[in-house]
C-alpha cells in the first residue's frame, strides 16, 4: 500500500514550505505531491513544481468540502496508474481544511486499499493561532487531527510566544510529537510517526461562511507601497494574500498572513499573474475593495 502524508494548517503557516523542503530532502524517494489550493488561482502548486517532478493540483476548494472531494478522489484513484510504483504520497490541504474526514473518505471510497495513511502533520503560525484558533474550528480540528505539530517560524517569536502556542497545542493534543521549526524544516520521517489517534469528522458544506476568496491583479500593474500599507492594515481580515504582480519596480512575489506582509523580487518569471485572496467572509467587500485601489491601471 502506499502511505499517505496529510499536510494542514491554517493560511500562511508554511505548510507549502514544508511540502518543498520534504521534496528536497527527499529525493532518494520517489514521492507524489498533490496540491489542493482553496482558491482557482493555484499559486502553491507552482511552488512546489519548482521543487518536485510529480506534482497534482485540486484547485479551486477545500479537497474535503462536497464540491471538490471527487475531483480529489479521482485524482488519488489515477496516482498508480500514472506514476507506478511510488514510495508515497504527500498532500496539502487548503488551509481551511478540517482532516477529520480522511479516514471515512478513505473508506467510504475504497481507497483505503490502495492507500495507508501514515501521518497527519499540522503546522502553526504562534503570530496567528492564538488570535484565530476561537473563531475559526478548523483550527482546533487541524491540530486534534495530527500526530505531528510543528510550531513553524520559531526564528520570527521570542519564548513567551512559542511557550503559549506550544500550551494551546498540548490542550487539544497532548498525545501528538510537537517540534518547532523554521522555514517548516522537519527533520525527521514524516512516514514514521507515531499514530496519535484522531477524531472522526464529516464532509464540509462548500460554502463556509467564514471564510471568502477572490483573485485579482492578473494584467494589472500594482502600486508595492500602497499594496503592502493595505495589506498590513486590514490585519486579521485578510487570512491571506498570495501571488505574482507586476509592479513599477518589476515582477514581485507576495505574500501577506494576517497582517504580515512581504514582497520578493522575481526575475525571468514565466508563470500566472494575479493574487489570490482569502478573506474573512463578512469582510469581502471592504477587503476586495481596497486591494482593487491598489490596481494601478484602475487608479489612473
Amino acid at each position: 500500500m502506499i502511505p499517505l502524508v496529510l499536510a494542514t494548517g491554517f493560511l500562511g503557516s508554511g505548510k507549502t514550505t514544508f511540502l518543498r523542503a520534504l521534496a528536497q530532502r527527499e529525493q532518494a524517494r520517489r514521492l507524489v505531491f498533490l496540491v489542493n489550493e482553496f482558491s482557482a488561482l493555484d499559486v502553491d502548486g507552482d511552488l512546489v513544481a519548482e521543487v518536485a517532478k510529480d506534482v497534482l493540483r485540486v484547485p479551486g476548494g477545500s479537497i474535503f468540502c462536497r464540491c471538490v472531494i471527487h475531483d480529489f478522489i479521482s485524482q488519488m484513484q489515477a496516482v498508480p496508474e500514472r506514476f507506478g510504483e511510488i514510495d508515497g504520497l504527500v498532500v496539502e490541504a487548503s488551509g481551511i481544511a478540517d482532516p477529520g474526514v480522511v479516514g471515512k473518505m478513505l473508506a467510504d471510497t475504497g481507497l483505503d486499499g490502495i492507500y495507508r495513511l501514515a501521518a497527519v502533520v499540522s503546522l502553526v503560525d504562534p503570530g496567528t493561532f492564538p488570535k484565530l484558533l476561537k473563531t475559526l474550528p478548523n483550527i482546533q480540528s487541524q491540530i486534534r487531527a495530527a500526530d505531528l505539530v510543528l510550531v513553524n517560524k520559531q526564528d520570527l517569536f521570542g519564548e513567551a510566544e512559542l511557550a503559549a502556542t506550544e500550551a494551546l497545542v498540548r490542550e487539544l493534543n497532548p498525545r501528538a510529537e510537537l517540534q518547532r521549526t523554521a522555514y517548516a524544516a522537519f527533520a525527521g520521517d514524516v512516514f514514521a510517526l507515531r499514530q496519535s489517534g484522531r477524531p472522526a469528522g464529516d464532509y464540509a458544506a462548500c460554502r463556509d461562511p467564514n471564510y471568502a476568496r477572490f483573485e485579482l491583479g492578473a494584467a494589472e500593474e500594482f502600486d508595492l507601497g500602497g499594496l503592502r500599507r493595505t495589506a498590513t492594515n486590514l490585519g486579521n481580515l485578510l487570512f491571506r494574500l498570495k501571488g505574482v504582480v507586476r509592479t513599477g519596480q518589476g515582477d514581485h512575489r507576495i505574500e501577506a498572513v494576517s497582517g504580515r506582509f512581504s514582497a520578493r523580487p522575481v526575475t525571468g518569471y514565466a508563470g500566472s499573474y494575479g493574487l489570490a485572496a482569502i478573506c474573512a467572509g463578512s469582510a469581502r467587500m471592504m477587503v476586495e475593495r481596497k486591494l482593487h485601489e491598489c490596481e494601478m491601471a484602475r487608479r489612473s
